[in-house]
């Protein structure tokens, strides 16, 4: 008959299957962080590419936005200078017309009515009917009748109103692509900690910088989610 183990044989085999089992439990928790960190990895490089890529759109949409508004700028300055002059043109014809007529010049009258652009001639005789001679309730001249009207004006009002809009939505693509800047940083935060955590061979530390991460994670992911879409 076999002979049956010895007190030390038994203490020998519970031993190697404690340490064995150990060993194992050991692996196992080593699996389970490098998982959490592979994880961590992955999702962080998936979303950095994703903010990196809107900050990039928004900013391109800002300086758009900001270059239309210069340009937009610029040209109502310029229509605003031709009505400008366009006024000044009118009222000079007219103080010429006014003087010939306070002295009853009218071969100079003339003169003066010949330099009248077309669409002051139609308020000067929109004006002469309300009999301003007699009647003192008639406007001062004929750049104050509604049949006046300046184009150049209304068009740099118009281009000054367009470029207001597109400085402010240039100011606000800015912000979005500054606010992606940040989540990217958040992001680049995440991937220090994941991949600096492998180097470490306590658990503790590395379930500590995988527990920040994911929490720098979560706020990166609620401001992506609540972000300004890129256009």
């Amino acid at each position: 008959m076999p002979e049956g183990l010895s007190a030390g044989e038994v203490s020998r085999d519970i031993q190697e299957h404690r340490e064995a089992t150990e060993e194992e439990h050991e692996e196992h928790r080593n699996r389970r962080i490098m998982i959490i960190e592979a994880v961590l990895l992955s999702l962080v490089a998936v979303l950095a590419a994703w903010s990196g890529f809107a900050a990039a759109k928004w900013s391109t949409e800002s300086s758009l936005r900001l270059s239309r508004a210069s340009a937009a700028r610029v040209e109502a300055n310029a229509a605003g200078l031709r009505a400008l002059n366009s006024v000044n043109f009118d009222v000079t014809a007219f103080n010429a017309w006014f003087t010939a007529y306070v002295a009853n010049d009218r071969s100079a009258m003339a003169v003066a009515a010949r330099r009248f652009t077309p669409n002051f001639h139609r308020a000067f005789n929109a004006w002469l009917a309300t009999h301003p001679a007699t009647n003192p309730g008639a406007p001062p001249g004929p750049t104050y009748m509604p049949q006046y009207r300046q184009p150049e004006k209304a068009k740099a009002q118009s281009l000054n109103a367009l470029a207001s809009t597109d400085y402010a939505k240039g100011v606000a693509a800015g912000a979005n692509s500054d606010g992606y800047v940040l989540t990217t940083v958040y992001l680049a935060t995440v991937l220090f900690l994941a991949g600096i955590g492998s180097h470490f061979e306590l658990r503790g530390v590395r379930y500590a910088l995988a527990s920040v991460g994911g929490a720098i994670l979560l706020v990166a992911v609620f401001r992506l989610v609540t972000a300004a879409k890129p256009p």
